[in-house]
């Protein structure tokens, strides 16, 4: 629906350009240049709410643009959604000649917030009544921050209802995770936006390239960071395989159980740093297991008294800190073993993804037959004493529409 929607505004913008000519051609050039470096330097960038940030800049900045060197510009709505569109999908022909292509989802929400801060106001300004009411004093600056105040919380809205949509979790911890963003990325891309437009509008276009300098610098930052997550999230995955390689484990459990962990979390509403820890603590919840001189079959450690159980978790829990992991990770590996009740949602999500693991490959104690079904109905059975009613029925709705999260967070 989105991508339907931002698809004939494109195409009725760029055929509305093309019949009319292109107005103040040397300033739609410039921006749409700058929009172009932006795609490109989304090369390897590490955010991913906001994978072109100076892209984005200079599209709000081309959109709030009222006067170049004191000069008033005449675009309109339409004229600001071609270049924009034009200047992406050129930015995009590296990507897509690597196999890199643009997600569409990213594209649309770039014409829909660019024309939505264009509409706000180049009508008023084109029109003379924004000079009448606020002038061009610091007023006018206050309607350009507000203007793409409420651009960002359209994003916001637009994301969240699209990732809704794609995904059935629930809207209001997408929404908060969206809002969450907009004071990293997002506020710089806005107010780099919003300084581009002013700055043009009294020393040139010659201001671009000063005022890009910064988020250039900001997005390499972010960059470096993304890097060192990721770093990361590789050494926590190369922890959690060594059980599997010492042979407690079976080959891929703790991965299964990290995707499933975050897949409920996100069902059941939790913020990306709950979510994050969950994923990490899924990653390493076996790692006490090391400490046995002799494995478990098939790293089902249910068999074991509960004293013994304890144990584990807690030695487990005692690796997890030596890492200098997050103290929340450890927590909750150490409560794997506690009564569910006893436990914080987290430690509640990884156990009944382990236990579902385990008793769908027809492991346990037990020696139920395997498969979905049968491993969720044990669950369920089970949910009196050992697993969380709504973590159960979560994991179901999770596992009915196949909603594993694929995009790790490290």
């Amino acid at each position: 629906m989105t991508n339907g929607v931002a698809g004939l505004i494109a195409a009725v913008s760029v055929g509305w350009t093309l019949w009319h000519g292109v107005t103040e051609g040397r300033v739609a050039l410039v921006f749409g240049v700058l929009v172009v470096l932006g795609e490109l330097a989304r090369w390897g960038s590490g955010t991913q709410r906001e994978p072109a940030p100076l892209g984005a800049a200079g599209a709000l900045a081309y959109a709030l643009l009222g006067e170049n060197a004191g000069r008033a510009t005449h675009h309109g709505v339409l004229q600001v959604i071609a270049v924009v569109v034009a200047a992406a999908l050129v930015g995009a022909v590296p990507h897509v000649a690597l196999g890199r292509g643009p997600v569409l989802g990213h594209l649309a929400r770039r014409v829909l917030t660019v024309g939505f801060a264009a509409a706000c106001f180049q009508p008023l300004y084109n029109s003379g009544k924004l000079g009448e009411w606020v002038g061009h004093g610091p007023y006018f600056a206050l309607v350009i921050v507000a203007v793409l105040a409420l651009t960002a919380l359209c994003d916001a809205v637009l994301a969240a209802a699209t990732a809704h949509a794609r995904t059935r979790w629930p809207f209001g911890p997408l929404l908060r995770d969206e809002l969450r963003a907009l004071l990293g990325i997002g506020s710089a891309v806005c107010a780099t936006g919003a300084v581009m437009a002013l700055a043009v509008a009294v020393a040139g276009l010659w201001a671009l390239p000063v005022f890009s300098l910064p988020l250039l610098l900001t997005q390499l930052s972010f960059r470096r960071y993304a890097a060192v997550r990721a770093t990361y999230r590789q050494t926590m995955a190369s922890l959690a395989r060594a059980t599997e390689i010492a042979g407690y484990t079976p080959q891929g459990h703790a991965h299964r159980v990290a995707d499933l962990s975050r897949a409920v979390g996100r069902d059941l509403g939790l913020s990306e740093p709950d979510l994050t820890v969950l994923e990490h603590a899924a990653l390493m919840h076996d790692i006490g297991q090391l400490s046995l001189v002799d494995p478990v079959p098939e790293g089902a450690t249910a068999a074991l008294p509960e004293a013994e159980q304890r144990r584990i978790a807690l030695l487990g829990g005692a690796v997890v800190r030596q890492t200098g992991v997050d103290s929340a990770v450890a927590v909750v590996v150490e409560r794997q073993a506690d009564p569910y009740r006893d436990q914080p949602l987290t430690a509640r999500i990884v156990r009944t993804a382990n236990a579902y693991d385990e008793m769908a490959r027809g492991e346990g104690p037990s020696g139920a037959l395997g498969g979905p079904l049968n491993a969720l109905e044990r669950l369920r059975l089970a949910t009196g004493r050992d697993y969380q009613p709504e973590v159960v029925e979560s994991l179901a709705r999770v596992l009915s529409r196949g909603g594993l999260s694929s995009r790790p967070v490290g």
